[in-house]
């Protein structure tokens, strides 16, 4: 939970989960026109998703294509309810 949490403990990372889960999948260069922040910000912010389990990546050259891991979704809201 506490993973999570972290992971979840940012505006822009909160942004970006409500974003991806209205959607099937995103590309990360679709959410810079989203969000007005540099794109190595948006880099580290997505990389702390990916690494709490919560976004999973798929490189589709030049981009990587960034989709809601459901399965640790789902376990986070679970946590956090039951909390």
């Amino acid at each position: 939970m506490a993973r999570y949490a972290k992971a979840l403990g940012h505006p822009v990372r909160i942004f970006v989960m409500d974003l991806l889960s209205k959607q099937s999948c995103c590309y990360s260069g679709d959410l810079t026109d989203e969000l007005p922040i540099a794109k190595s910000t948006l880099s580290q912010h997505l990389k702390e998703l990916k690494e709490a389990g919560l976004i999973q990546g798929e490189i589709e050259a030049p981009r990587i294509k960034y989709c809601i891991n459901k399965d640790n979704w789902a376990e986070a809201q679970k946590l956090f309810k039951d909390f």
